[in-house]
């Protein structure tokens, strides 16, 4: 009888547990909604460093941009739930995007939550060439060449403001598609769209060196890396804005053992000082690193607040 039971045992072992015991084994794929050198795939190549060093399998970043976030969300909807695919995605793909479109292709409350990375400090930036110091000065440039100046924003909170400052102060300039912050960065030093309102890691040395110009923060307190810089706070806003943050999520599916090992590592690994401070805190990244269970409420309270903010702001799903 104990033979059988023994054999029994051994024939209805779960996939998991097999997989707990040598997970990963091969290299696990990281899409991102990002082009190359974006905030997520920066961070993500930094991550993906430290994770070979730990497990001894390399990260493959494969970079998904495009169509306001949702080709990354679908391709991570797509992915097999094997524990090989993970993705890192932004606030728009996982909250807003549901209430902005119609129709997408993926659904972002079936994704398995592994653990919400960072938020991002966003920053309104400027051509330096424009010779603007402030908003007011911004609003006035903007009117010298009616309709000609454009502003890139990935985030509808940031994009939200934008268009709230233009009406109050008659600011003449108009939004263009947001690929990813290396391209932003590119189109504001070219003078193609020489505004952008995104997150800061691709602009701080363009800030330093006198290239472009910060003009406000999007957190609640100033940031260090520019502490001379207010924020929207300070300049008098009151409206809804909620930060962006990334968050790590998988296919629908994913066993568990591989979400617990994945967030084992990540969290791991973000818990060094060092990392923090070259991988975040000098790109104005500030750590979160939350269990599953957290990050599956933060979602929740994320989503409602999105669903809140698109009715206010007056959007209609496209």
């Amino acid at each position: 009888m104990r033979k059988s039971l023994l054999l029994i045992a051994a024939l209805t072992a779960t996939p998991a547990s097999a997989l707990a015991q040598d997970y990963p084994n091969k290299p696990v794929r990281v899409i991102t909604a990002l082009s190359a050198g974006g905030t997520s795939d920066v961070f993500a190549r930094a991550l993906g460093e430290q994770f070979q060093k730990v497990t001894g399998q390399s990260m493959i970043i494969e970079n998904r941009p495009g169509g306001g976030f949702n080709i990354a969300g679908q391709a991570c909807g797509d992915a097999q739930p094997d524990g090989y695919t993970i993705c890192l995605l932004p606030i728009e793909t996982l909250a807003y995007n549901q209430f902005l479109f119609k129709k997408i292709a993926f659904d972002p409350k079936s994704f398995e939550p592994i653990t919400n990375g960072f938020y991002v400090t966003a920053g309104l930036v400027v051509n330096s060439n424009l010779n603007v110091k402030s908003l007011a000065d911004l609003a006035a440039a903007s009117k010298v060449k009616p309709n000609t100046m454009s502003y890139m924003s990935p985030a509808v909170p940031l994009a939200y403001f934008m268009e709230v400052w233009k009406k109050e102060s008659g600011a003449d300039i108009v939004k263009v598609p947001y690929r990813g912050g290396a391209d932003a960065a590119n189109a504001i030093m070219g003078g193609s769209t020489p505004v952008a309102f995104s997150g800061m890691a691709n602009f701080i040395p363009h800030v330093r060196s006198g290239g472009m110009t910060l003009l406000v923060v999007d957190t609640e307190a100033r940031s260090p890396l520019f502490p001379d810089t207010p924020t929207l706070r300070e300049v008098g806003y009151k409206g809804p804005l909620t930060p962006a943050w990334f968050g790590y999520v998988a296919p629908k599916g994913t066993p568990k053992a591989a979400i617990d090992k994945l967030h084992q590592v990540i969290v791991g690994i973000a818990s060094d000082k060092a990392f923090v401070e070259r991988a975040m805190t000098n790109l104005g990244l500030i750590p979160i690193f939350n269990t599953p269970e957290q990050f599956a409420a933060f979602l929740r309270e994320n989503t409602q607040l999105a669903e809140r903010i698109v009715k206010e702001s007056g959007l209609e799903p496209q």
